[in-house]
This record gives structure tokens, sequence and C-alpha cells, in this order.
């Protein structure tokens, strides 16, 4: 039946996004089914006007439905300070925590031999234009601890060393943490990293 089809389909496509696999695609579709009126007609007008509007931003690369993000129109926001991260979705977690106040720049991934992707294939090249065109005193990178996060680091940190200040987030044991479930390359980095109390 066609209709058993269209559910078949959603469901199928719910489920290949992240977090939700086969059985909490099902369990949401449902909900939505039954909450047509309250949920899955906003959600649907919601999705079709997003799919029209949303773009990334010119200047930093966050997501936003105008050419600029409200970030980087924020003229307080202009501090000198630039937060350099990976994904939109990072951009996002440091905007959660609320302390940074400076403006962004998403680089759209990490440098990878293995994956064929060099500086050219993400945000690098805009990153130097911004630092040499902007008012940039600080270079913040808060990218992931990974060798390929790192890598990533190290490049950037080569490329601006003459021209910006560069510093990196803090990196080891999470406030909570305990020792016994922390990998060693957490707890190597928290032990080079260590300060006098």
């Amino acid at each position: 039946m066609k209709n058993n089809r269209d559910l078949d389909v959603l469901i199928e496509l719910m489920a290949k996004l992240p977090g939700l696999g086969p059985r909490s695609a099902r369990r949401a579709v449902l909900h939505l089914i039954r909450k047509r009126n309250s949920l899955l007609l906003p959600l649907a007008d919601m999705l079709s006007n997003l799919s029209e509007t949303a773009r990334e931003c010119l200047n930093c690369g966050n997501i936003t439905t105008t050419e600029l993000c409200e970030i980087c129109n924020d003229q307080d926001r202009g501090n000198g300070e630039l937060c350099i991260v990976e994904d939109v979705s990072d951009l996002w977690a440091m905007e959660r925590a609320n302390i940074f106040k400076g403006r962004y720049h998403v680089l759209g991934g990490t440098l990878s031999a293995l994956d064929a992707v060099g500086p050219e294939e993400l945000r690098i090249p805009k990153l130097v234009h911004r630092v040499l065109s902007e008012n940039i005193t600080e270079i913040i990178l808060a990218l992931n601890a990974t060798i390929e996060g790192q890598t990533t680091a190290h490049y950037i940190s080569e490329e601006l060393e003459n021209s910006v200040k560069v510093t990196s987030l803090a990196q080891g044991v999470p406030i909570g943490g305990e020792l016994d479930y922390l990998d060693e390359g957490t707890i190597t980095a928290a032990l080079k990293a260590r300060r006098q109390i």
C-alpha cells in the first residue's frame, strides 16, 4: 500500500538522523502523526521553509537564514577574539556555554592526508584573509583533541604565528571526571598541562 510505503520511507529517513535508530525513528514518526496539528504540520512547514532559506554565513560558516549570522552582525562581539572550530555543532556547543563573547570561524572539518583534505578544502584560506583584514588580536583554537584536530591546530598556528596571538583551549581531566574512566591520552594531556595550586 502506498500509504504504508510513505510511512516506511519517513521512518527510514528519520533513522538516518544522528542519535536515532530504526526503533527511535518509528516512535518519533508515530508521535508526530498522533500530534499532527501541534507537531507534524508546523514541523513540515518549518522544514520546507528552512530547505529554501538555510545557508552558511558568508563570514564565519555558521548556519543562518541571512547572509551574515547574528554573531557576525553583533558589533559587541567584534572584540578581536576569533574562536576556530571544526564544525557548526562545535560553535553551537561553545555558545551554549555562554562564556565566549568574540566571533567564530568554522573550518568545515580537519586536515586529513588519508581523506585528501587539505587547507584548500577547509576554510583556512578564508581564515587567513579574516586575520589580515579584520582587527583580530587573538585566535583561539577550539579543535577536537584528535590526531587530525591537533594536526590542523599545528598547521593554523604555523600559518598565523607572525600575524596574531594563537592560543588553544586547555585539555585534560574534565570537571567531575574520574581518572579510572579517562583514556591515557587525556591523562597525559592533563598531566602536561598541570598548574600550581
